[in-house]
């Protein structure tokens, strides 16, 4: 048995807690590692140090712990699903619907005086309004995938779905004040901090339950990756498996959206970085090491986004971005030289 794969793993596994103790030491006042580690065992007691460990900084480490991974594993499941090395999860417009139900919650009063006010916009009303936007796109989806057999054509609906949500939020953007677009822009630019314990509650069980069924989908990933022909001559259905990926892309990557905001490039970058590390393409390997990558990548970038002694924070979309676009285009740069992005 080929050992590179088990060592990879065990590394990915100690990088991730090192990170996840340093993105908990690390911010606008820093915390020695020997508290970090008392209070994670229980033994913090009534320090300021440990109040701000327990309330701010472990909820925002175990959101980029779990977001990094169902990301991560979402656009695997994408590139797997499409065969296309450039699929993420933006390509079936979940990521548009969360933004258009985030941006009809916060602007929409702007239209009609007497819905809302400033004052009914909460955090709770955001992250629920971004998961019906989210559902609803994948019942649209689901609804196509059903009728088209042809997977580029659900891909191309995925695309002007995402279209036609940009006209919306943007006539949206048109009509409001500068308090609700400031309220959306925050919104968009995706955070990890801002995640409550109660919020932690709905997100670890939903995300985790996503990350279990992709856990279960390694055959059926690998039969897809070499063709559907090949699939259906193992038995493979491929209706079922296509509905099964974009069912558990949508449960993940909706409910991350809705709690973090869209984030970008980590579900595109992620899995090519996992596919030359570990030089395979089978997804038993691959799945559990997108996840693990995954969660690192972003504990990283969440780490990145603080400077000690400063009170600002970066919006992680700005570090996910400078991270991830270069991976896309040197993916895209070997895939022209190959000729094979569009086989």
């Amino acid at each position: 048995m080929n050992k590179r794969p088990a060592l990879l793993l065990i590394l990915l596994s100690l990088g991730i807690i090192l990170t996840f103790i340093l993105d908990i030491m690390w911010g606008s006042v820093s915390i020695p590692v020997r508290e970090v580690v008392d209070t994670l065992l229980g033994g913090g007691g009534e320090h300021t140090s440990s109040y701000v460990i327990l309330h701010f900084r472990l909820p925002k480490a175990l959101t980029s712990l779990v977001a990094g991974a169902g990301i991560a594993i979402a656009g695997l499941q994408m590139q797997t699903l499409f065969r296309n090395p450039l699929a993420d999860t933006s390509i079936l417009g979940i990521n548009s619907g969360a933004g258009v139900g985030v941006a009809i919650y916060t602007m929409a009063y702007t239209l009609i005086p007497g819905l809302a006010s400033t004052g009914m916009v909460n955090s709770w009303g955001i992250i629920l309004s971004a998961c019906i936007g989210a559902m609803a796109v994948l019942l649209l989806i689901s609804a196509v995938a059903s009728r088209l057999q042809d997977i580029i054509s659900v891909l191309i609906v995925g695309v002007m779905v995402g279209f036609l949500a940009s006209s919306v939020i943007s006539i949206l953007q048109y009509f409001s004040s500068e308090e609700t677009l400031k309220t959306y822009l925050l919104w968009s630019f995706g955070s990890v901090s801002t995640t409550t314990w109660r919020q932690l509650s709905l997100l670890l069980p939903i995300v985790g339950v996503g990350l279990f069924l992709s856990l279960l989908m390694p055959k059926q990933m690998n039969a897809l990756n070499l063709g559907e022909n090949y699939a259906r001559s193992v038995g493979t259905n491929i209706r079922l498996v296509r509905r099964s990926l974009i069912l558990i892309t949508s449960l993940i990557t909706g409910c991350i959206t809705a709690f973090t905001g869209p984030i970008a490039f980590l579900g595109m970058a992620v899995p090519h970085f996992v596919r030359l590390l570990f030089r395979t393409a089978d997804h038993r390997i691959l799945i559990p090491a997108t996840m693990l990558s995954g969660s690192l990548l972003l504990l990283v970038c969440d780490i990145l986004t603080q400077a000690p002694g400063h009170q600002f924070v970066l919006p992680i979309n700005a570090i996910t971005s400078l991270l991830g676009a270069p991976v896309v285009i040197l993916v895209v740069l070997g895939a022209s030289h190959k000729n094979q992005i569009f086989r």
